[in-house]
Formats: structure tokens, sequence, C-alpha cells
């Protein structure tokens, strides 16, 4: 299996495109040591020639320009694709608006839970996503199902979605259904994916917190990729770009007693990686003290073209 980064920045990017702070700041100048980067996504394939994504970043067209194997090639018909289908972790706008960028009549399979399918069904603007092109499938959390290729066949990839701790979507919020905000279970799941049970990837690029039983489920994969977006809880409002908590938002902190570097670090995983991460986070500077932390605690820094192989 090939897990390509399409993007590894949280929702905005890197340099977020209204953001002046020091990182964006650099990353605008071309920095060595700040790389830019898009919106979070992946893509798996078992060839290179049929790819999956999953979550469909607003920086999709982008993104597919910068992997040409996401895009027909000289030797395929005039109209094609080889995304075969997208799955969606989440109702949040930087993973549901790059689905707009796929509404040529092209076929694909749309997968999520029942509940983001209906908040994508009662939003008009995604009915431009032709249903005789593209079929929406509900997926079940904690039910095992193989995903198809966009003409039925099976693709040996199987997924098994889970809750995990976070919130509703940003824009479904709800101040006046207490103080969950109307968050449901099925808002923030996380992807355990797999091949004929021989190797195990987690893509979990929103988590509030790591439970004793997530631990326990993620341990022993072959590759973790979690979510990264903030270095400490506060560090938006510290640094005057924000008036949020990382978990007002519905993201761990990286640092801290219940950070995930601390929660984390015992676990048995063949790779970790750091994904969805905030433009104001110190670990996406090459050469950052935070950089040097997570590196000595065993964890990579997602960049955008960034591949993994299991």
């Amino acid at each position: 299996m090939f897990i390509r980064v399409l993007g590894a920045a949280a929702g905005g990017g890197f340099p977020q495109w209204n953001c002046n702070h020091p990182n964006s700041r650099l990353a605008r100048k071309k920095s060595k040591n700040a790389l830019a980067r898009t919106q979070s996504s992946i893509a798996v394939s078992l060839d290179r020639k049929k790819w999956f994504i999953f979550n469909a970043s607003p920086d999709l067209r982008q993104q597919l320009w910068n992997n040409p194997e996401l895009m027909p090639s000289e030797d395929d018909p005039l109209r094609y694709s080889p995304i075969m289908g997208v799955v969606l972790t989440n109702a949040d706008v930087d993973h549901i608006a790059g689905l707009i960028n796929l509404r040529e009549s092209q076929p694909f399979n749309l997968y999520a839970t029942k509940r983001v399918l209906e908040v994508i069904k009662n939003n008009n603007v995604f009915n431009v996503l032709n249903p005789k092109f593209v079929n929406r499938i509900p997926i079940k959390l904690q039910e095992y199902v193989e995903l198809l290729y966009n003409n039925g066949e099976k693709s040996k990839i199987v997924i098994k979605p889970f809750s995990v701790p976070g919130k509703v979507a940003l824009w479904l919020e709800d101040d006046h259904k207490g103080p969950d905000l109307g968050s449901v279970e099925e808002d923030t799941i996380a992807l355990e994916i797999k091949v004929d049970d021989r190797k195990t990837f987690f893509y979990i690029p929103g988590c509030a917190s790591v439970p004793d039983w997530l631990k326990n489920k993620i341990s022993g994969s072959d590759v973790l990729m979690f979510d990264g977006t903030l270095w400490t809880d506060d560090e938006m409002i510290k640094d005057n770009v924000g008036i949020k908590t990382g978990k007002r938002m519905g993201h761990i902190s990286i640092e801290g007693i219940d950070g995930s570097l601390k929660r984390l670090d015992d676990i048995n995983v063949g790779k970790k990686v750091f994904i969805h991460i905030n433009t104001t986070n110190p670990v996406l500077l090459e050469n950052s003290k935070e950089r040097k932390i997570a590196n000595q605690h065993g964890w990579e820094i997602a960049y955008d073209n960034m591949e993994l192989e299991l």
C-alpha cells in the first residue's frame, strides 16, 4: 500500500492567507526552514494507478497538479480520473470543500458516516456531485468495509471507522445544544486501514484527547498519522492570532501532561507522523527546538508529497 500526503497543514494551509505570524512570514519568503503546505488530505493506492482520497481539502485541485499520478495520463481516455473514491472523516470545511472540484460528471464513490452524508445532502452546493456518477456510500462505526473501484470491483483496501474524542464541524456548531455544541458520535472519526490483514495504518487527523482505549487500539500498528494541529493548547491565544484553545477546537496539543507527545510516547508503532498542522505550530520549522523534540520522541512531521509504503 502506498500512502501519499497530498496536504499536511490544518485548515487555511501554511502559510494561511491572512496570517502574518512569524511562521507564515518565513513560508512566504520560501525559507528552507519553513516548507509551505496545503490543507490536510492523503491518498492511498495499491498500484499507484488507482487512488482513494481521504478528505477532500479546498486545495485539492492544486494537490492533484502536484501529484500527476492522480491525474489522467496520455494513454487514458479523453475523460478519465485515477480517483476511485473519497473517504471523509468529518464535515469540516477543510475536509469537504474540495469535493466541489470533482463535479465534472466523473464517477467515483463517496464514503462517509450517515451523519456527514446527511450534512452534505442538506447543503445544496453539493448537488453539483451528480448522483448518476457519484455513489454516496454510508459507513458504520466499528464495521469493516472494503473500498470499491468506480466500476464496482473490490479494491482489497479495507477501512474501519471509529469515533474519537472531538466535536462537530465549526460551521455546524449550535450554542443552544449544550457544552458539546450539538456534537454526535459520528462527527469525528478515525480510520483503521489495511490490506489482507497484513499491514495496519491508522489515520486520525482530528482528535481531542488520547484515552487509554485509543492507545491500546493503535498499539502494534505499522503507521500512525495523528492530529498535530497545535504544539501548545493556547498557542493561538498567546501568539495573538486567535481566541480559541486547541481543546475548544477539538484538537489535542502535542506538548503538555495530556498532550499527544507524552500520551503516545510508549506505544508500539512502526512509524508515527504528525499531520493537520496549524500555521502557528513551531514544529513546522525544520530548525526549531520543537521539531527536534518531536523527532527525538520518534515522530516525523508530514509534508506535501511525502510518501510511505506498507
